[in-house]
C-alpha cells in the first residue's frame, strides 16, 4: 500500500526543500513531493507541526553483538535508534569475536535484517583481533558489505602499521576511521587531565594523548592518499588540526558526539557519576566551545553517538574500574536540537547535514533525500515536544547516560525505512 505524509514543514538542503509539502511513498521509494497531493487507496498520515527530514544516520554506534548480549544486542541497539529518530547506524567491530573477517561481517548483516529496527551498516576492524599486528581481511570484509575500517575502542599505536593497512586498504575505497589515543601517553587515564582530575583524585588523560595521534594520523594519510576520519573528537586543538587538513585539501573528515559538545569534565563530582566516564574523556568548556564552534563553521562533519551501552553491575563499581563510555542514540536528536538549533547556533539544514547526509557521504552509503526515486528513509520529529530524560525512558537494555534529568526539546515521531514505518507516534513498530 501506498503511504501518504501530508503536511510535514520538510527539511532537505540536498533537495533544496524548506517548507510544508507532502510526500508519496510507494514501496520502498518515494514517488512525488509536492503540495496538496493526492492518492487513491494510499494510507495518510497527517504530519502538521512536525519535522520531516531525510532518514538520520548515527556512524559510531556499539551494537555490542555478537559476544556482549549482556550488554546490548542488535535488535535492542536499533530499537534504541528508531526510538531516538535515526533509519541507520553504523555498527564497530569490538565484538567479540572481533569483526574482522567476512563471516563476522555477514553475521551482523543477518541478524539486523532479521530483527533490526533500522539499516545497520558494518565497519570492519583494520587489524585482526584490533591488536594492530596484522591487517584484517579487509578484502572478504568488502565482499560481504563492510562500509569503514576501524580499530575503533583503541586506535593503531603503529605509525607503520596505520601505514601499511592505509596503503593496502585504500584499493578498497573505503573510509579509515581513527580513535586517536595515544596508549603510551594516556596510560591509566581516567578522566581530562587538570583541575577535575587532580580534586577528584583520578588519574589525568592529557588532551595531547588525543592530539599526538590526530597529528600523526592526517599524516600518513597525506602520505597514502587514503580517506581518514577522526572518531568523537574533543579538544580545541584536535579541532583545529582537522580544520588546517582540510585547507589543505586532504581527504579527512571528523564527528562530534553530543556529550563532548553538551558536558564537560565539570560535571564529574563527588558523586563520581560513571555514566560520566566516557573515552575520550568530558574535556574542558573551552574544550566544547571549540567543537561546537567547528559544527557551525563546517570543520565538523557528522553528529555521532558513539552509543555504547554497559549492563548496570559494569557501571556500578568504583570509577577507575568501570569501563569507559554512555549511550545517546535515544537523546542525540533532541539535545541537537534543543542546544544547538533552538540557539541559533545551526540552522535545522545544517543538523540535517550532519545526521543525515554527511554521515552517508563519508561511508559511502546510498544517499537519501526527500525527492522522487530517492530510498523512503524518512525521519519525522516534533520541535515543540518538550521531555525530561529518564532511565526508565530508554528502550536501549543499557541506562549509562549522562543525560539523565535533562530537560529536552524536540523528539522523533515517526521513522520510516524504504517505506516501512519503524516507529509511529513515538512507539517503536
Amino acid at each position: 500500500m501506498a503511504l501518504l505524509l501530508k503536511n510535514a514543514h520538510i527539511v532537505d538542503p540536498a533537495a533544496g526543500l524548506d517548507g510544508v509539502a507532502d510526500v508519496l511513498v510507494e514501496g520502498e521509494r518515494i514517488a512525488r513531493v509536492g503540495e496538496n497531493l493526492d492518492a487513491a487507496d494510499a494510507e495518510v498520515i497527517d504530519l502538521a507541526g512536525k519535522y520531516l527530514v531525510p532518514g538520520l544516520v548515527d556512524m559510531h554506534v556499539h551494537l555490542r553483538e555478537p559476544g556482549y548480549e549482556h550488554k546490548e544486542d542488535i535488535e535492542s541497539g536499533t530499537r534504541a535508534a528508531a526510538h531516538g529518530g535515526f533509519t541507520g547506524v553504523c555498527s564497530m567491530p569490538n565484538t567479540d569475536p572481533v569483526t574482522d573477517n567476512g563471516v563476522t561481517i555477514e553475521y551482523v548483516k543477518s541478524v539486523a535484517a532479521a530483527k533490526g529496527h533500522c539499516r545497520v551498516f558494518p565497519s570492519g576492524a583494520m587489524t585482526k583481533g584490533l591488536k594492530g599486528e596484522i591487517i584484517s581481511e579487509m578484502g572478504d570484509m568488502v565482499a560481504h558489505g563492510c562500509v569503514a575500517f576501524t580499530d575503533d575502542g583503541r586506535g593503531i599505536q603503529g605509525a607503520g602499521m596505520l601505514r601499511r593497512a592505509m596503503d593496502y586498504g585504500k584499493m578498497f575505497g573505503k573510509v579509515f576511521m581513527s580513535h586517536c589515543q595515544d596508549e603510551d601517553l594516556v596510560g591509566d587515564g581516567q578522566v581530562n587531565e587538570g583541575a577535575v582530575s587532580t580534586r577528584l583524585g583520578l588519574l589525568g588523560w592529557p588532551a595531547a594523548g588525543e592530539e599526538l595521534q590526530i597529528s600523526r594520523d592526517i599524516a600518513i594519510a597525506e602520505l597514502t592518499g587514503a580517506k581518514l576520519h577522526i572518531q568523537h573528537i574533543s579538544t580545541a586543538h584536535g579541532v583545529e588540526l582537522v580544520r588546517e587538513a582540510k585547507a589543505k585539501g586532504l581527504p579527512v573528515t571528523c564527528e562530534a558526539t553530543p556529550h563532548h559538545m553538551f558536558l564537560t569534565e565539570d560535571a564529574i563530582d563527588g558523586t563520581y557519576n560513571t555514566s560520566l566516564k566516557v573515552n575520550p574523556p568530558l574535556r574542558t568548556a573551552a574544550d566544547a566551545e571549540a567543537v561546537i564552534a567547528g559544527v557551525i563553521d563546517g570543520t565538523v562533519d557528522a553528529i555521532v553517538t558513539d552509543h555504547a551501552p554497559h549492563a548496570d553491575w559494569e557501571k556500578a563499581r568504583e570509577f577507575e574500574l568501570a569501563p569507559f563510555g554512555m549511550i545517546g542514540l535515544e537523546t542525540s536528536l533532541g539535545l541537537v536540537y534543543t542546544n544547538l538549533v533552538k540557539t541559533g547556533k545551526i540552522s535545522l539544514a545544517r543538523m540535517v547535514e550532519l545526521m543525515a547526509i554527511g554521515p552517508r557521504r563519508i561511508l559511502g552509503v546510498e544517499p537519501v533525500s526527500i525527492a522522487a526515486g530517492s530510498l523512503a528513509d524518512i525521519t519525522v520529529f516534533d520541535p515543540e515536544a518538550t521531555w525530561t530524560v529518564t532511565a526508565d525512558g530508554f528502550e536501549s537494555q543499557a541506562k549509562n547516560s549522562g543525560f539523565i534529568g535533562a530537560s529536552i526539546t524536540g523528539r522523533a515521531t515517526d521513522v520510516f525505512v524504504g517505506g516501512v514505518a519503524t516507529m509511529r507516534d513515538g512507539v517503536v513498530c
